[in-house]
């Protein structure tokens, strides 16, 4: 049954979905052959405009949560 409203902070529903969301992901799709092709394609002749738009996306963020770091 759906949860009617904001559930606010440690929304169960939407922790579901993606629990559910990334066990199906893992049951049914080939992750490491997923994983294969994105390390050739950093080791690869994209792996510069990658690297790139890692950077582009960093620069746009509020950095690193300090509280991940313990």
């Amino acid at each position: 049954m759906a949860a009617k409203g904001n559930e606010g902070e440690g929304n169960r529903t939407a922790d579901r979905h993606y629990r559910e969301g990334v066990r199906d992901h893992v049951e049914n799709h080939d992750v490491e052959g997923d994983a294969r092709r994105a390390r050739d394609a950093v080791d690869g002749p994209q792996g510069e405009d990658l690297r790139r738009a890692e950077e582009a996306g960093k620069a746009r963020s509020k950095g690193e949560d300090p509280a991940l770091k313990k």
